[in-house]
């Protein structure tokens, strides 16, 4: 990740405090600005989001003054603030931004601070408790996405053990932001959104699967009362961590309001021993008038970083649903064959090729080919697909363990448990404490081994299991943080390793979507559940944090195996175009007619992929609950892309006008239906005039009034290109 100490090697307040400090800090950038009062001892932050532009000095320090609190009957005498480590000790009455103990004494904590640096977009603030003998640093930096960055470290400064109970950091919020957005759901339907108002008190998110878990919320967003993707000045925050985690929104009865995050530790799991620190994982916040400018900002920073993926993506097939377990070279060599001929470029050869893998019963830990089943070992389709000019991919799920393996029967101390007996079993599977430096070992070797010796350049990292009772052994203590550290490791370990490689987070589909894990994979596999239609809700909410170039979307089988709906090829194929495009499907089973559709869906897939990984993502706030409209913009608003999907039956028909937002205003543009196939009409319908003429509309045109969108039944999905005329 970018670390917050790169913005502060050139301080303009180093390490000063007294009559030399600042009384505030105004960090602007990209849009974006943060006021922080620093008077009094304890800095606030006093203002997060629209920038205020090239403001004096005595300016900043007069807002940061006159949001200052009155003492007021009833309360303390003087009112405590939300300072950047607000502590009980400090007055604080909502939720702390760090507790902790030595040994069930020395609670109190008061952080003095001791050091500021400051540029114009970073600060570090320095703090010490003499009597608990701890220290800490405030790292907050507006980065050139105006994007904002936070991070809390704690020091044990004293002899003993000083144990971390909770290291939150929190942003305010403005008081009118009452309506609340997040995200839950399960398995095969993840980040459904959820509405209500903020009221008084906290609302909190909690993960305790040791991952973020298909409940998870990826943000949690306020903003004014009926704030959508157009428009609504909006807030909301991601916590850049794959473990445990808590997320929290806080109205207070003394005026403050503000969200929050941190780790969430298993009792006694972060023990600092004398010079040992924690640090808290980084708090990312994102503002804008709409949904839509808030997601930009988090797709803009995370383009920027050197490693993000900037070659094509390939159109990706993966094997699971065409052949599931039953890995017949035969059948896996035709399935090639097939997928090269609709324009595939990578073939991802999926679970049940390793050891005694022939149910998801057995054989995970034992990470080596199945010569039952692959005799010459994984060479026949590995240098087959090679062959064919595709890439090969390849499943592993390394943080798990059968209980029927030969590697649990070998090492059952590797098994992550609190209690002699095995914690409650999913998918007949345990987990491997990648923390044991030799279970660590192994599964680095293993894997190792494979990627040299087959031409892998891609591989599927599962992760079915979440982390119940997950303990070092018997009595042992929680390994959660552990157990994340390590797996980040491992892959940062491997990638080094293995220049090239990419890496696909999938956790029973979308249960481990995050920028920690996001940091050093290269797309996440946004659900199991392939259905377009409910992929709608589930994409739209993916991409408020995860630019769509990592989301992996595929085409699906007409009869969809997770849901049992019959959808129609247009919209499988519009619902997956604005991600990384890939194909879930036996396509040796297409006839003629189909195959050379699913070839045209693919050739349009590529055709859209650059501004997929370059552009901004628009979504019309629409009237009909029926329709969804959805777009990728160019950069420099050259050109977009297009689709109006129709998931239910709508009251009127034809249907009132559709607006396409996001686009220039004064710019006259060239309109025109591009979906495979075309538009499916019935017997009845006349053609759609527009569609059959040469159409030219301003970009104000087209986001104010708009256009009449084709009548479609139910499941079905128009594709248009709109280009500068």
């Amino acid at each position: 990740m970018l670390h917050l100490e790169d913005a502060v090697s050139h301080p303009a307040y180093a390490d000063s405090v007294g009559p030399s400090a600042p009384d505030a800090v105004h960090l602007r950038r990209a849009g974006t600005s943060v006021v922080v009062d620093l008077a009094g001892g304890e800095p606030v932050i006093a203002h997060w989001g629209e920038d205020l532009g090239d403001a004096s000095h005595e300016t900043i320090v007069s807002l940061a003054t006159a949001s200052r609190l009155q003492r007021v009957s009833g309360g303390l005498d003087e009112t405590a603030r939300l300072g950047v480590v607000a502590t009980a000790a400090a007055g604080w009455l909502g939720t702390p931004m760090l507790e902790g103990h030595r040994d069930g004494e020395a609670v109190s904590a008061l952080l003095t601070l001791t050091g500021i640096q400051a540029t114009s977009d970073a600060l570090q603030l320095h703090f010490v408790d003499t009597e608990t003998e701890i220290s800490a640093r405030h790292e907050l930096r507006v980065t050139a996405s105006g994007l904002v960055r936070a991070r809390t470290t704690v020091r044990n400064d004293g002899a003993g053990v000083y144990t971390v109970q909770a290291l939150h950091t929190a942003l305010p919020l403005p008081w009118d932001s009452t309506e609340l957005l997040d995200t839950t759901g399960r398995h095969l339907r993840e980040r459904s959104a959820q509405r209500h108002e903020l009221t008084f008190g906290t609302h909190v998110r909690e993960s305790r699967r040791g991952r973020p878990g298909a409940d998870a919320t990826l943000l949690l967003a306020a903003g004014v009362p009926g704030f959508g993707f157009e428009r609504g000045r909006v807030h909301g925050i991601h916590l850049a961590w794959s473990g445990n985690s808590r997320v929290f929104a806080e109205r207070t009865s003394t005026g403050e309001s503000f969200l929050g995050a941190g780790e969430l530790y298993l009792p006694g799991e972060i023990r600092l021993g004398q010079g040992e620190e924690i640090s808290s994982p980084e708090l990312l916040g994102s503002w804008g008038d709409g949904l839509d400018e808030l997601s930009a900002r988090f797709h803009a920073e995370w383009r920027a970083r050197p490693q993000h993926p900037t070659r094509p993506r390939p159109i990706t097939l993966n094997t699971w649903e065409a052949v599931y377990f039953d890995h017949r070279l035969p059948k896996l060599i035709a399935l090639a064959d097939a997928a090269a001929e609709v324009g595939v470029e990578r073939y991802v050869l999926d679970d049940g090729w390793f050891r005694h893998r022939r149910d998801d019963t057995a054989g995970l830990g034992d990470w080596y080919v199945d010569d039952t089943v692959w005799p010459d070992g994984l060479h026949p389709i590995a240098d087959h697909v090679v062959a064919k000019g595709m890439e090969f991919g390849l499943w592993f799920e390394p943080e798990m363990v059968n209980p029927d393996s030969d590697l649990a029967r070998a090492h059952p101390e590797w098994i992550l448990r609190g209690r002699v007996g095995l914690p409650a079993s999913a998918r007949q599977q345990q987990v491997l404490n990648l923390a044991h430096p030799d279970a660590y070992d192994y599964i680095r070797t293993v894997i190792d081994d494979i990627l040299d010796e087959y031409p892998i350049s891609y591989i599927k990292w599962d992760h079915n299991r979440d982390l119940v009772d997950a303990a070092a052994g018997p009595g042992g203590a929680g390994q959660v943080h552990a157990q994340t550290l390590a797996v980040y490791r491992l892959i940062d370990e491997l990638k080094a390793a293995h220049p090239g490689l990419e890496i696909e987070s999938c956790a029973s589909g979308g249960a481990r979507v995050d920028l920690g894990i996001l940091d050093r994979t290269d797309r996440i596999w946004t659900s199991d559940c392939l259905d377009p239609v409910e992929r709608l809700e589930n994409q739209r909410h993916t991409a408020l944090v995860v630019p769509p170039e990592m989301m992996g979307m595929h085409l699906t089988t007409p009869h969809v195996h997770s849901t049992g709906r019959t959808v129609s090829l247009s919209m499988s194929g519009a619902v997956a175009l604005f991600g990384h495009f890939g194909i879930e499907w036996d396509v040796t089973t297409l006839s003629e007619a189909d195959a050379a559709e699913v070839a045209e869906w693919v050739a349009l897939a590529k055709r859209v992929r650059p501004l997929v990984a370059t552009g901004r993502i628009v979504n019309s706030d629409v009237a009909d609950p029926g329709l969804d409209v959805r777009g990728i913009v160019a950069a420099d608003a050259a050109s977009a892309f297009f689709t109006i999907t129709q998931s239910q039956t709508l009251i009127s028909s034809p249907t009132g006008r559709v607006r396409l937002p996001g686009l220039e205003d004064d710019r006259t543009y060239r309109v025109r239906v591009v979906t495979p196939g075309g538009i499916v009409s019935a017997p009845a319908q006349s053609p759609l005039e527009w569609a059959h003429h040469d159409t030219v509309l301003t970009g104000r045109q087209l986001a104010v009034v708009g256009l009449r969108p084709p009548v479609q039944n139910p499941q079905q999905s128009t594709v248009i290109e709109i280009a500068t005329a």
